[in-house]
């Protein structure tokens, strides 16, 4: 195509709807194709914009040898960042905000266990030793980590449906130790190989509709300890569990139900406040360990009145202690440790670096999402050899943090050297603790996940992801909690397929007095223009949609030769296909292309393509596709082709 100046018609002013023209003098650019390179440099830079988005060896250029190593072990052990710079001061401020999650996490890490079906101890142990883990490799200087209630619920639900925590708790708690190991491989694998976008399957409405599902769930399940149910159904759907509740009314214990009440009460009036009044944080961060020191003080005075309040009993004092020989790697349950361990690993992960980024967002600092997924990672393979199970960030314990003034990760590091103290040395104070206090605990924590502002936000703005949050939603409350996770995971990629298969294509027009082209369907001011139909393509044109996208503009040809024919308006002669929003197109496509050109010619009508991007032009070059279409077949902008051929037309003859 040449570059120079053509007499040609410019679009000034509609007539019955389509755009009439006067002579003016328009500059045709040609379109170029991009530098040359060879196959390796294509795939070098392909793989470096999938994998190193962010270019992580940067930082490394030009540099020392000494300055590479120190960089290598700030790069591997972030606390080498901030560590040099750490003083007095900073310390202060992580020793208070530390002390306050503490006083949170003690609490919220027994009643979590209990929701997994593990014994209350192995919560306190997975309160210990992660944060030490997290301290040294995570990025995020906010993040309190620990057990989290959808892992936990998660973890408890998939497992207890093979084995029976209470028939077999040995077997039941080697495979939770083995699920650890595995969603911590996982994890740890995903950071080592930049494949984080893998979680990004879990779009914000699936995540939505199944933590509000999961939180109804962990809810009900929470009347067992509230009421003082003995025998409560170990299942997670929403019938079966109501229908123990009310079948199991004979064990309903007044005075469970009345001390309950009243905790979860307390419990929700100082979260209330809280967040009401957020400098006031620490009202509701005190609140979990105030109740249980109440609560276990009740039940110790009036142990010899009565006997319907039970209680958790003894819990072994001490650190943890090895858990590498019970780890799981052979039998029949091996495919049910790592099933869970992948699901669990996946949630925690999608937390664990939501909750990082929104803090440190606040903050103004970079969480670096794979050194994030090896932290967590490797933090629970770690704990999963140390007697613990799947642990990752918190949001409401990392919210404490934050209020707190935590400064740097060694608030984590308080936090463990207090759950530490505990275990050494005040075990024996929770004997009496009493088991409603611990459902009060996980009722007033799981609440705050039901974003019900969020689902009417996704109602308002887009209605597919409204039903994908409400498949979640449901599934989770009706069917399974993995089963509801992957029904929705389902139809995200269903959504996915439909953009892919079925892109969008839109009839253009020109809006008067410019040569600027836009939808017909959006601007009002744009009209047609005569014997041109302009359409744009919003995707890739790949194997999966090349036919689709080939029928639909033959469509489009035929509904646009019967309005002119209808209105009398001339005929039709050229298709202009706007490429600019094609980022890429794949030997089918290119096919479809010759074929979509090869079928207007029968029909005496010219196919132009406008603008290709780089990667398009050179494929289209490399196929002679260019040069079947001829001089007049490609252009840099629509208003140039239109302009170049209506004068075309004009010097032949043409109407």
């Amino acid at each position: 195509m040449g570059h120079g100046t053509n007499r040609v018609e410019d679009m000034a002013s509609p007539n019955n709807g389509i755009a009439t023209a006067r002579e003016t003098i328009v500059e045709i650019h040609s379109v170029c194709l991009p530098p040359k390179k060879t196959t390796f440099q294509k795939l070098k830079k392909r793989f470096a914009d999938v994998f190193f988005p962010d270019d992580p060896l940067e930082r490394f250029r030009n540099q020392t040898w000494r300055n590479k190593v120190i960089l290598g072990l700030q790069s591997l052990f972030p606390i080498f960042t901030w560590g040099s710079q750490y003083d007095l001061k900073l310390f202060r401020s992580d020793v208070v905000s530390g002390l306050t999650i503490a006083s949170l996490a003690i609490p919220q890490g027994i009643s979590y266990a209990k929701l997994a079906n593990l014994p209350p101890i192995v919560g306190l142990y997975s309160s210990f030793v992660p944060p030490l883990i997290y301290s040294v490799l995570g990025s995020s200087k906010h993040l309190a980590v620990g057990p989290v209630s959808i892992a936990s619920l998660v973890m408890g639900s998939m497992l207890s449906e093979s084995v029976s925590p209470t028939q077999d708790p040995i077997l039941y708690l080697k495979l939770a130790f083995t699920s650890t190991f595995f969603a911590g491989f996982f994890q740890a694998s995903l950071g080592l190989l930049r494949l984080g976008f893998l979680i990004d399957f879990l779009s914000k409405p699936t995540l939505v509709g199944f933590t509000a599902g999961a939180a109804v769930i962990v809810s009900l399940q929470q009347l067992k300890g509230l009421l003082g149910i003995v025998h409560f159904t170990g299942k997670m759907q929403f019938i079966p569990v109501m229908s123990s509740v009310f079948n199991n009314r004979s064990e309903w214990s007044w005075e469970t139900i009345l001390m309950g009440l009243g905790f979860l009460i307390i419990l929700l009036t100082t979260r209330h406040i809280s967040m009401r009044k957020p400098k006031l944080f620490w009202i509701s961060a005190a609140s979990p360990l105030a109740s249980v020191v109440i609560s276990t003080l009740l039940v110790f005075l009036i142990r010899n009145k009565t006997h319907a309040i039970s209680f958790i009993g003894h819990l072994p004092k001490g650190l943890n202690p090895p858990s590498s020989n019970m780890l799981y790697f052979s039998g029949t349950h091996l495919a049910l440790a790592i099933k869970t361990g992948i699901i669990t690993g996946i949630l925690s992960l999608t937390e664990g670096i939501a909750v990082g980024r929104t803090f440190a967002s606040l903050k103004n600092y970079q969480v670096n999402g794979n050194k994030e997924m090896m932290a967590i990672g490797f933090m629970n393979m770690v704990g999963s050899c140390t007697s613990c199970y799947v642990t990752t960030g918190s949001f409401s314990r990392s919210a404490v943090n934050y209020n707190a003034g935590a400064k740097t990760a060694v608030s984590n590091i308080v936090l463990a050297s207090t759950v530490l103290v505990t275990l050494l040395f005040l075990m024996p104070l929770f004997y009496y603790t009493p088991n409603l206090i611990l459902a009060a605990i996980i009722l007033t924590a799981v609440i705050g996940l039901i974003d019900y502002q969020a689902a009417y936000k996704l109602w308002k703005v887009d209605k597919f992801d409204f039903f994908t949050c409400m498949c979640a939603f449901f599934g989770v409350l009706l069917v399974s909690v993995p089963l509801g996770l992957a029904i929705a995971v389902v139809v995200s990629v269903i959504k996915i397929l439909l953009h892919v298969t079925r892109p969008n294509t839109l009839e253009f027009g020109n809006i008067q007095g410019t040569q600027i082209y836009q939808s017909l369907k959006r601007y009002r001011e744009a009209s047609r223009v005569h014997g041109f139909l302009i359409l744009a393509v919003e995707s890739p044109i790949y194997f999966a949609n090349s036919t689709y996208l080939q029928e639909r503009i033959l469509r489009w040809t035929r509904e646009e030769e019967t309005r002119i024919k209808e209105n009398n308006g001339g005929t039709l002669k050229c298709i202009v296909l706007d490429m600019t929003a094609v980022s890429s197109i794949d030997t089918s496509g290119i096919e479809a292309v010759f074929e979509l050109r090869r079928r207007l010619e029968k029909q005496s009508l010219q196919l132009v393509l406008v603008n290709p991007v780089g990667s398009v032009m050179e494929k289209l070059h490399k196929s002679k596709i260019i040069e079947s279409l001829g001089l007049s077949g490609l252009y840099l902008t629509v208003g140039e082709a239109v302009a170049d051929l209506s004068s075309t037309w004009k010097a032949h003859g043409q109407p």
